[in-house]
């Protein structure tokens, strides 16, 4: 998150059908249909759109300030380095002045080939296996290169930036914006060092069920490649698991039998699950005070900001650094 963003205001007001539809005939060097649907986004703006055959295309503008223009392009080298490797994920439609990246009105956008899918709340076994060997996979890409303009995701790095965002935003009722802060840091001073000896390589960075799609007879998809960051590999599957660590050792043992058959994994970061988690608790909290900064309102969590809110983010985060004391029945690479 760019902590030095300022509100856009009206920024997207230009974003109209007949303005959408002339840019995205102009980039691309073809006739659309009328269609200009828009669909669920909470930061950025994306529309669906049509060619005159019938395919649909999906075009993304990206709220400005959220991402550089660095930043952006990494994503889609990273899509096209995956891409590449016949790893299933969506690449970006190439525009007529070259490149994959746009700019308009100090916007920039993305077109992408519209493909269809499901998603899949509850995974078969088979699925578990098939997860594990798409992750493995997406892992070797990521391993075999670097982010220089992305963020990385350590308690004191991110967690510390989205805090910092967070009392930056005013948004902290004053009696309990001390109590939040400081369960943060405590928080950050006793997960960090577990992080020291972790393997960081380039991630997906919010892989749960959402960001996945399934296409019958193909392959699970992976979507949304928005938030790429450097991370520990762990941080790409905890979120899928349907519980904690010990309550998801089938879930784990099937995941990773088909990960180790591209990549190995080190088990003991499996105990970082659940400091990832009270970092998702932060990252989650910056997010909604992005969407009320931004827009004026949060749409989101409807009492987001109240005393009630933070009361319950504190003793949430307390309940995290309990968790966090508590032993780790760590398997060993043989399970």
């Amino acid at each position: 998150m760019n902590t030095k963003e300022s509100s856009t205001g009206g920024v997207f007001s230009a974003l109209t059908p007949d303005a959408i539809l002339n840019l995205a005939e102009k980039e691309l060097g073809i006739y659309l249909s009328n269609l200009c649907r828009p669909l669920n986004s909470y930061i950025n703006r994306v529309y669906e759109l049509e060619d005159e055959d019938g395919n649909g295309i999906i075009i993304k503008f990206f709220r400005p300030g959220r991402w550089s223009k660095e930043a952006l392009l990494e994503e889609h080298q990273f899509l096209h380095q995956l891409a590449k490797d016949e790893i299933p994920v969506i690449t970006p439609l190439p525009l007529q002045k070259g490149g994959t990246l746009g700019c308009y009105e100090n916007i920039f956008f993305t077109l992408f080939p519209k493909k269809g899918g499901r998603y899949v709340d509850e995974l078969n076994d088979g699925q578990w296996l098939e997860l594990g060997r798409l992750l493995g996979r997406t892992h070797v890409v990521g391993a075999a290169g670097s982010f220089a303009h992305r963020p990385t995701i350590r308690p004191d790095q991110s967690t510390q930036a989205h805090l910092r965002y967070i009392l930056e935003s005013g948004l902290l009722t004053e009696e309990l914006a001390a109590d939040y802060e400081a369960v943060v840091q405590r928080f950050i001073r006793e997960a960090s060092p577990l992080f020291e000896d972790t393997d960081m390589i380039r991630i997906h960075g919010d892989c749960h069920s959402g960001n996945l799609i399934y296409r019958p007879g193909e392959s699970f998809y992976l979507i949304d490649l928005d938030d790429i960051a450097t991370g520990p590999p762990v941080q790409d599957f905890w979120m899928l698991l349907p519980g904690t660590l010990d309550s998801a050792f089938v879930e784990i043992d099937l995941f990773l039998e088909g990960y180790e058959t591209f990549r190995s994994f080190d088990n003991r970061s499996l105990a970082l699950m659940e400091p990832l988690r009270a970092m998702r608790f932060v990252h989650y909290t910056a997010w909604c005070a992005y969407q009320v900064k931004e827009d004026g309102h949060s749409v989101v969590v409807p009492d987001f900001g109240s005393a009630a809110y933070w009361q319950q983010e504190i003793a949430d985060l307390e309940d995290q650094l309990e968790r966090m004391q508590e032993p780790v029945n760590i398997p060993g690479n043989s399970w």
